[in-house]
């Protein structure tokens, strides 16, 4: 039949971002693996062609209402796009980081638990709601108001009607509560006259502090610790009360709600660098006392399946968790636990075994908040559509890249066509058609280098190609350590007693399975004094922040250009002085439409540069301010590296961005449009102009090219030559092999793992194989 005849997506003339007019076909019903360098455009093939006009054209099949509570989503820049399918995106977006939401809420695990314990849990304490720690017990009394027919009203009155939740009313379902450290805000062998307030802005002889001193509560000249109580209230707790200071009514109120208000209550992203530091230290959290941390009230507690609560269930490793549900028989539920139960289990499927239900999502990192989302696709019933991930690989152990590998065919052989962006050459191994997009990245890539098999990758002269059996070899002599960090009787999360030596001076990587107790036994128990971490957590961006701002190169170019012209640097900055007055600074103008989206269209007055016309004719090394933030990397490093544009502090800056494989971005490229792995290395490149003794990376190579890790490599190296030490969280096999130390926990996930299997030289654990790391690293190596 001719509707059998439509198996490609058929790509003409994409456009969008970097792409170069390109053309592909991609078979439907089967595996496509997407690479190149970063930058080189297959997130924008992949996610903003295909996935993103798939979008488009389902959401238009709504009503005109519906779309109005819609994103509104505008065509991607092609001239024909045929044969596309839904799109299902699987990104590696952080799952929502409220306080309230937790692994077992955004899989529905913990909507079957609830529903479990109010069916069997003894004794009975309500219905699934009373399991919820995001619904308040409430109760309520007064008239109640039926209309019926005819316009009759009944009443009835209603005394102490109760609606069951589980919330627990201290800590209001969020486990944890915070308390104030009251040595980082008071000083109380001082007086207020002598200082005793330590928060920001509150000097003795300031404004701030002149309410307290005038109020006749108290003396400013005794030390708090001298206080009553009743002084010591109204220092700290006083409610708002109008008071006369030097002949001016004015409203005091105690320094403890005063401070709360002003600086805790608010984001802490958005507060000064000084004041954020302060709330960082003074704000203490801990297990909520009421609850133990597990957010339920003691009623939902108190009912057990067993011996056993809903907050037990919830705080056990996912793999016991579905052990216990597999033993529950009673034939009345018995639907509802086989369900359960293949949901705790396609957790271990996928290599997550090792989380807890209660572990809360915001904690989760890129890799894994991807396979949480993955969880919910592996048991659907849908054939005939497209799922598009981006690097699932990512912050997988080479052990669990297989695994990955299985689930990515499981759902090609049910029917679906599958699109994967990836850098792992054992992904790229098992795809039906590769795309190798490049040959460059920015503006030197976004054309089609290769596509076609595996194989004919491997062969062709692509920089992926040349690259996919280029493997770093086992260093001939490793350094020698100048000293030791000693961690000592490690407990945190899974580590057991954990008692090792973490060399310094050299390239000393960690390795171990996903959940083997990595993170936890280098970021919680190395020092932080004098230590510069980089880990996952994702860094804000929005319209007006870009790479030149973030990384601070933005200063010294303004300073630059300011002395050439003889004016204020204020005018080179796109959020102050030197501004567009009709767009302030953003090169586009947002126009709120009431119910539909946004739409944002180019300012008109400066054409997208978002500097007033008279800055734009300043010039310094023949170039505008506009022109510099528009230079990808490496053309402004060679532009600020020579000549008359020389500008060293600049350079600095800009050599560490081209270290991490960024040469490609430019400068003035909004922040919120990069992708992760870019965000991850621009905060690697600030952070390594950072003074301290110690360096600990998170994953470095998340994102990266495999051309672009000898780059990395290269990096380390100098940074552990110019007499740092470089500790380095990796799961990258050519990261391992070049290190100079390696300390190898597990043997598994979870509480399978949390011990150090085996500390030594690259060489020793390849020669040992003693550990699944050693046996993947001997593979690499050939050894």
């Amino acid at each position: 039949m001719r509707a059998d005849s439509h198996d490609v997506i058929r790509v003409h003339g994409a456009r969008v971002n970097n792409l170069r007019d390109i053309d592909v076909e991609l078979p439907k019903r089967r595996l496509s693996v997407f690479t190149g360098v970063s930058g080189s455009g297959k997130s924008s093939l992949v996610f903003g062609t295909i996935a993103a006009e798939s979008q488009r054209l389902i959401n238009e099949t709504y009503s005109t209402f519906v779309q109005g509570f819609m994103p509104s989503l505008s065509r991607p820049d092609v001239d024909v796009l045929e044969g596309i399918t839904t799109a299902i995106l699987v990104d590696q977006e952080r799952l929502g980081a409220n306080a309230r939401s937790t692994v077992g809420t955004v899989t529905d695990a913990h909507a079957m638990l609830r529903t479990l314990f109010s069916r069997l849990g003894t004794p009975y304490v309500g219905g699934p709601q009373a399991f919820s720690f995001n619904v308040p017990t409430r109760t309520a009394g007064g008239a109640m108001s039926t209309v019926r027919a005819g316009g009759r009203v009944e009443k009835k009155v209603v005394k102490n009607a109760v609606y069951l939740g589980g919330m627990c009313p201290e800590c209001e379902g969020r486990g944890n509560v915070s308390t104030l450290d009251m040595t980082q805000i008071l000083d109380e062998s001082k007086s207020l006259n002598e200082g005793a307030i330590l928060v920001p802005g509150y000097t003795a002889d300031g404004w701030m502090v002149g309410t307290f001193r005038e109020s006749g509560f108290y003396s400013p000249d005794v030390a708090i610790k001298d206080f009553t109580d009743e002084q010591r209230h109204d220092l700290l707790y006083r409610e708002p009360v109008r008071i006369k200071a030097k002949g001016i009514n004015v409203t005091y109120e105690g320094l403890i709600p005063k401070i709360r208000k002003s600086m805790f209550d608010k984001d802490v992203d958005s507060l000064q660098s000084h004041i954020r530091a302060f709330v960082q230290r003074a704000a203490v959290f801990a297990a909520c006392p009421a609850c133990g941390g597990t957010r339920l009230n003691q009623a939902a507690r108190s009912c057990t399946i067993g011996e056993t609560s809903i907050a037990d269930v919830a705080a056990m490793q996912i793999t016991d968790a579905a052990v216990w549900v597999r033993g529950i028989r009673d034939p009345g539920v018995a639907p509802l636990v086989d369900a359960l139960a293949a949901l705790l289990e396609s957790f271990d499927a996928i290599g997550l075994g090792y989380l807890s239900l209660d572990r809360a999502s915001g904690t989760l990192s890129g890799g894994e908040a991807q396979r949480v989302k993955m969880i919910r696709h592996l048991g659907s019933a849908l054939t005939d559509v497209t799922y598009v991930f981006d690097e699932p690989t990512v912050g997988l152990h080479p052990h669990d890249i297989q695994r990955m590998n299985e689930l990515l065919r499981d759902l090609r052989d049910k029917g679906n066509t599958v699109l994967v962006v990836e850098h792992k050459p054992e992904t790229i191994r098992i795809a039906d058609h590769v795309v190798d997009l490049g040959p460059g990245a920015g503006s030197a890539g976004g054309t089609i280098c290769y596509q076609g098999s595996f194989e004919g990758l491997r062969a062709s002269d692509s920089l992926t190609g040349r690259y996919l059996d280029h493997r770093a070899r086992l260093k001939d002599d490793v350094r020698t350590p100048t000293g030791r960090l000693e961690i000592r009787g490690a407990n945190t999360h899974n580590l057991r007693d954990v008692s090792v030596d973490v060399p310094l001076g050299v390239l000393c990587v960690v390795t171990g399975v996903a959940g083997s107790g990595k993170s936890s036994l280098i970021h919680t128990h190395l020092p932080g004094e004098g230590t510069v971490t980089v880990d996952q957590s994702a860094i804000k961006g929005s319209r007006r922040s870009n790479p030149a701002t973030y990384t601070g190169l933005l200063e010294p170019i303004r300073k630059a250009f300011a002395k050439a012209n003889g004016v204020k640097p204020a005018l080179f900055s796109a959020n102050s002085e030197g501004a567009c007055p009709t767009c302030n600074g953003n090169g586009m103008i947002y126009t709120e439409l009431g119910f539909m989206d946004t739409v944002a269209t180019v300012c008109e007055d400066c054409g997208g540069k978002r500097f007033q016309a008279d800055v734009l004719e300043l010039r310094f090394g023949g170039l505008n301010i506009a022109e510099v933030l528009d230079l990808p990397v490496a053309e402004a490093l060679a532009f600020f590296s020579a000549g008359e544009a020389a500008t060293p502090a600049a350079a600095k800056v800009l050599v560490r961005m081209a270290d991490v494989g960024l040469g490609y971005l430019k400068l003035g490229q909004p922040l919120n449009t990069l992708s992760g792995g870019e965000r991850q290395r621009i905060k690697l490149a600030t952070h390594m102009v950072a003074d301290g003794g110690i360096y600990v990376l998170d994953e470095p190579t998340s994102g990266l090219h495999l051309a672009d890790v000898d780059n990395l490599l290269g990096l380390l190296d100098r940074l552990v030559d110019s007499g740092k030490s470089v500790i380095v969280i990796e799961h990258h096999q050519a990261v391992m092999a070049h290190a100079d130390w390696i300390i190898d926990l597990g043997p598994g996930a979870g509480h399978d793992g949390g011990r150090v299997v085996f500390e030594g030289t690259p060489a020793a654990l390849v020669a040992a194989r003693s550990t699944l790391t050693g046996q993947h690293l001997a593979e690499y190596v050939g050894g």
